[in-house]
C-alpha cells in the first residue's frame, strides 16, 4: 500500500509560489543572510551586507515577504525585515512531500497543513 500524501491543489499552488521565490540567487542571498543574523535588518543593512542596491534589495524583500518567508517589522520611517522561523521550518517538509519522499506513517511529525 502506498502511504505516500498527495498534494492538494492548495498545497501544490503554495508551494509552487514558495520554489519560485527561492528561483533568483539574489533572494537566496538574502534569506540566508537574515536566517543567519541574530536581529532584524533594514534595508540598508542588507545593502551593506551584500552590496546590492536599495531598489534590487527592497523588490526581492517584497517577494520573499509576499511568500511569507520573511517578516517585516515597522518603526518610525524604517522597516525591519527578519526570517520567518515558522515558514523555513516547513520547507523541508515541503521539499518532501514534493517529491513523494513524506509518508503518512512516518516518525516525522505532520506539518501544520497536513490534516489528521
Amino acid at each position: 500500500m502506498n502511504d505516500t500524501v498527495r498534494l492538494t491543489e492548495e498545497q501544490a499552488e503554495l508551494f509552487a509560489t514558495w520554489f519560485h521565490s527561492l528561483a533568483d540567487p539574489t533572494r537566496m542571498r538574502i534569506l540566508n543572510l537574515l536566517a543567519s543574523g541574530e536581529h532584524e535588518m533594514n534595508v540598508g543593512d542588507i545593502v551593506a551586507a551584500l552590496g546590492l542596491k536599495q531598489s534590487t534589495t527592497s523588490h526581492h524583500l517584497k517577494v520573499l515577504h509576499d511568500v511569507g518567508f520573511v517578516l517585516r517589522r515597522r518603526e518610525g520611517t524604517q522597516t525591519y525585515h527578519s526570517v520567518n522561523r515558522s515558514c523555513l521550518e516547513r520547507f523541508p517538509t515541503a521539499a518532501d512531500m514534493v517529491m513523494g519522499r513524506f509518508r503518512a506513517r512516518s516518525e516525522a511529525v505532520s506539518p501544520g497543513w497536513l490534516a489528521g
